[in-house]
């Protein structure tokens, strides 16, 4: 789950994080109103979406003036931002945040995520922070810096001043970047997120450490205990499908392919994925479905894939430990007959009562394909929507 920016800094700010002040505004009256309650003689203007690279895309603005908060908040409701995240489709901009100018004398980059390879907390930093932080870590691998935080001994000064002197900080500043750390991996922790993001990590001229611009993700499977992190989701950034796929607890991504994919296990849902790939065809979505799936579960599932128009074949697999079988074929049987599918269907599967569940889609009177194995699965498929075409 992701939150906006400003919510962003109010949850940074409740860990004694610095961060600039600042409003969101849904109109441009209140944008102005903003203004005036912060102050001149600078403001930025920045759109509020779910997405990175904001300022080369025209979504972020300095301003001096009264008049130009009205023009620029004016500008960007309701504009269409496009930006490397968004994809050419954009995002539009229901809100914007009015914050104060910064005296900005040097720009860092910082960010926090859990490693999966050493299933730790790691801090990513750079001197190089910015718009182009992607292009130096592509081109400049070497001007990053990534330490590891032992979870048993958790956060310590020295991490802190590790950082600071990778990013050329020095006296006063030290102190602040080990107070920094320490309150950002508080956060971190606390709010059970998966990826804290500060670029840019600003020096001001008066030689201060703010944080001037954050992006949060969160722990979805962790959610249950943020209440006040769910609070603040935004379902117009999100797509539908993914909103209805959530009410089920179905982890669903939409992707630009016609082939459905119904798995359970992340790890099973990249190998379908790839193999799709391999046999010449474009996977339409990620949907995981869990590790106890109902078959009311399961036929919402096949709801949310056929809402997807490019959908043209669907094949589901599932390797069976903790997910019977034969409740899964019980629910794709019922899912077929109630939407009346008329695109192919492909069904391996493997585990727990698998016969039963070979029995149940043999015996179902419906033309689903059964397959022997991942890669029989996939041939199959990718042949049946070919032919079907």
């Amino acid at each position: 789950m992701n939150i906006h920016e400003y919510q962003a800094k109010q949850v940074l700010g409740s860990f004694g994080v610095p961060v600039p002040r600042g409003f969101v505004a849904f109109s441009a009256d209140e944008a102005v109103a903003a203004a005036e309650k912060l102050g001149g003689p600078v403001w930025v203007v920045k759109a509020q979406i779910h997405a990175g690279g904001r300022g080369k895309g025209g979504g972020v603005k300095v301003v001096s003036s009264i008049d130009e908060v009205r023009a620029e908040a004016t500008r960007m409701l309701g504009m269409t931002l496009v930006t490397h995240q968004t994809g050419p489709e954009g995002k539009e901009v229901g809100r914007v945040y009015i914050e104060e100018g910064s005296d900005i004398a040097r720009e860092l980059y910082l960010s926090a995520l859990v490693d999966r390879a050493a299933s730790r907390i790691s801090f990513i930093a750079s001197t190089e922070g910015g718009m182009d932080i992607e292009e130096v870590a592509e081109k400049t691998p070497e001007k990053i810096l990534t330490i590891s935080v032992d979870p048993a001994s958790g956060i310590s000064g020295h991490h802190g001043r590790q950082i600071a002197f990778a990013l050329g900080l020095e006296g006063e500043q030290v102190k602040q970047a080990n107070a920094l750390i320490g309150n950002l991996y508080q956060a971190f922790v606390e709010k059970d997120m998966s990826l804290l993001e500060i670029n840019p990590l600003v020096v001001t001229g008066a030689g201060d450490l703010i944080c001037l611009d954050a992006k949060m993700n969160f722990d979805s499977n962790a959610l249950y205990r943020q209440k006040d992190i769910v609070e603040l989701r935004d379902l117009a950034e999100e797509d539908p499908a993914e909103i209805e796929a959530s009410k089920y607890d179905l982890s669903y991504i939409k992707l630009d392919g016609k082939i459905g994919c119904m798995v359970n296990g992340a790890g099973l849902a990249m190998a379908t994925m790839d193999i799709i790939k391999l046999y010449g065809s474009e996977p339409a979505n990620f949907l995981d479905v869990g590790g106890g799936a109902t078959r009311e579960k399961v036929t919402e599932a096949f709801k949310i894939i056929l809402s997807d128009t490019n959908v043209e074949g669907i094949l589901v697999n599932i390797f069976g430990g903790i997910m019977r079988c034969d409740i899964i074929a019980e629910g794709v049987v019922a899912a077929a007959k109630e939407l009346s599918l008329d695109v192919p269907l492909v069904v391996r599967l493997e585990g727990t009562n698998v016969d039963e569940g070979k029995e149940i889609m043999a015996n179902s009177g419906l033309p689903i394909i059964a397959a022997d194995d991942l890669n029989d699965a996939a041939e199959k498929i990718v042949a049946a929507v070919k032919e079907a075409a």
